[in-house]
């Protein structure tokens, strides 16, 4: 067992027996022949990095080959976050509520790779506000240890041998946290965790009651939004590729269609490809062509009575993104631009949702985001930012298919090119991210094209002004300026945007926060979580080795109008669509609006 502060290989600093710190994050790291089999799992799980560790390399020791981790929950002086069942008893019945939601959805993508073992070690669930973190993997087949464990791991974190296990044993393990689960909701949960002990049991037949609980409880309190985006072409540039929403001209129409109806609950960062006669008009037509879709789907939400299942959201969102992106795709082919030549453009928004709840009980507030390219979101609290997508370059593309570990992949030269953008394929084959969260709490949501989010800039810079936005005292207005400001002086290279939503559920923001002096390193030093890869047949390996796609969950809720009613939004998405081609694309291209009104946010109701 290591002590702390002892050195290892001349690069590795311990902070404790399984934290190291790695004090030379720019130097390349070596890269294994192969990836031992029983890693595998933390490679095809990438696309869920919000909640797994990620594997930052192998260091070899006196004692043996030990694997290294990073996204692992820590605080930023190398202590785990709490644990699951610490934090139940203090949080309130949404928060618990969505814990739990997140368990069941991640139960099945890791079911698939044989780790779904993972989800019942009680000390292996860490909290970061509402989000569910792990900190490890574990294997599902033929024992009890984390995958990769062995050398400072004498006991077991469980005991006994585990079989492959399935839905009763996490029911079985949500029965012993009910004690401390708030009684508004307990009963509930109660009768889903007996559920899953049944034969049969499945998780298309538990989420839509499970989703019920928690839509209900995210009416009160109420979610408040304000929406601000701000692009700029940077200092190198002469024409802008980048488009987002809303900007300050949108605002000044937001008593006006379709602007009324997605003001603030609506924001676009989209960043073209292919040049001043190609990403310039893909960007911008994606923009204006999804807030037309996007009407439709709030419009047609509007008028059910009862909330559409998240996974019919997503698929129609999906839908509507698709409809775009083969827009752009067919306007490449009639100008027969090829390959390297198409236009295209990157995507990254975010849709706020107010759903009718039963017996008149107010709307809910779900929060989705998609994503194509490397655009990203961040959810940005006082005491913390987490990424919420994942970016479709090459480097992602590597981990995720097992070819490589991340830092060694970033070593290509072709690292950060993108493997897919709206427009360059058709959208049969273009592949979506989108995620749905719920905010329980105060923070801000930052949506941004790569001329800011590259080389680290937001996770460097985040915790500057955070508390300045939320309680009022900085505008929206100032602080997209400032990120403007950041991304031109530290990157430089390429356009930039930032849309900024201001998300309050607290009836008021009071006090102040310690502020954290933001380091402005060119290099910071990596804390990462360390485990010992096992001799050979130590560990039954993962039992799948297929490629995880990102969490959309494909259980419905099975039902004739929500058909129609998809049906019904895809027909006026067109209808919509057709109409702002032929009558305001070529007058709009050619003769945009000028940006000269004030800057302004609205609130949502």
């Amino acid at each position: 067992m290591l002590t702390p502060q002892t050195e290892v290989e001349g690069r590795y600093r311990v902070i404790s027996s399984q934290v190291w710190l790695d004090t030379q994050p720019a130097s390349s790291l070596p890269a294994p022949q192969a990836i031992p089999q029983e890693l595998l799992p933390y490679q095809y799980l990438y696309p869920l990095r919000l909640h797994i560790p990620v594997v930052y390399g192998l260091c070899s020791t006196a004692a043996g080959t030990v694997v290294l981790l990073e996204n692992v929950p820590l605080e930023g002086a190398g202590r785990l976050l709490p644990s699951l069942d610490q934090a139940l008893a203090t949080a309130k019945p949404l928060r618990q509520v969505y814990w739990f939601w997140q368990m069941l959805q991640l139960w099945e993508p890791l079911d698939r790779l044989g780790v779904a073992a993972s989800l019942l070690v009680p000390d292996n669930l860490r909290v970061e506000g509402g989000l569910l973190r792990l900190r490890e993997l574990y294997a599902g087949l033929g024992g009890d240890w984390p995958l990769g464990a062995g050398l400072d791991l004498p006991e077991p974190r469980y005991q006994g041998t585990l079989d492959r296990p399935d839905l009763a044993d996490l029911g079985h393990l949500w029965l012993t946290w009910m004690p401390h689960v708030h009684p508004e909701i307990r009963t509930s949960l109660i009768n889903l965790a007996q559920q899953m002990q049944d034969t049969g049991a499945s998780i298309a037949t538990l989420a839509p009651d499970l989703n019920d609980l928690l839509l209900g409880l995210t009416a009160d309190p109420p979610l408040r939004i304000q929406a601000l985006g701000l692009t700029d072409t940077g200092p190198n540039h002469r024409h802008n590729e980048d488009a987002c929403y809303p900007l300050p001209r949108d605002l000044q129409n937001r008593n006006i269609p379709p602007d009324s109806q997605l003001i603030p609950h609506v924001a676009l960062v989209c960043d073209g490809i292919g040049g001043h006669e190609g990403g310039e008009v893909a960007s911008q037509l994606a923009v204006r062509s999804l807030k037309l879709q996007v009407q439709a789907l709030l419009s047609e939400i509007l008028q059910q009575e009862q909330s559409l299942s998240p996974d019919l959201v997503m698929e129609q969102l999906a839908a509507s993104v698709r409809v775009v992106n083969n827009l752009i795709s067919v306007q490449n082919d009639v100008q027969g631009r090829e390959n390297r030549q198409r236009m295209a453009t990157t995507l990254v928004m975010a849709v706020h949702l107010q759903q009718p709840l039963p017996q008149g009980e107010g709307n809910s507030h779900e929060l989705y985001v998609v994503h194509v390219g490397d655009s990203r979101a961040y959810w940005i609290t006082p005491h913390y930012c987490q990424r919420l997508t994942v970016d479709d370059d090459v480097a992602c593309r590597e981990v995720r298919m097992g070819r490589g570990f991340y830092r060694q992949v970033l070593q290509r030269p072709d690292a950060g090119s993108l493997t897919q953008a709206l427009g360059a394929r058709h959208g049969e084959d273009l592949y979506l991210q989108v995620r749905r969260f719920i905010l329980d709490e105060d923070g801000v949501l930052l949506l941004c094209s790569d001329g800011l989010s590259d080389n680290g800039w937001v996770e460097r810079s985040w915790n500057g002004s955070i508390d300045a936005i939320l309680s009022g005292a900085q505008s929206l207005e100032r602080s997209a300026h400032d990120w403007l400001d950041l991304a031109n002086q530290r990157n430089g290279h390429d356009n930039v945007s930032v849309v900024l939503l201001r998300c309050q559920v607290s009836p008021s923001y009071g006090g102040s926060l310690e502020q954290v002096a933001v380091q402005q390193l060119e290099e910071e030093p990596v804390i990462t979580s360390i485990m010992s890869v096992p001799v050979a047949g130590e560990l039954e390996p993962a039992t799948a080795m297929a490629l995880v796609r990102p969490l959309t969950p494909s259980a419905k809720r099975a039902g004739g109008g929500w058909r129609i009613a998809a049906l019904t939004l895809l027909g006026l998405g067109l209808v919509g669509l057709v109409g702002l081609i032929i009558v305001r694309q070529l007058d709009y291209f050619q003769n945009p609006p000028p940006d000269t009104a004030p800057p302004d946010t609205t609130e949502s109701p």
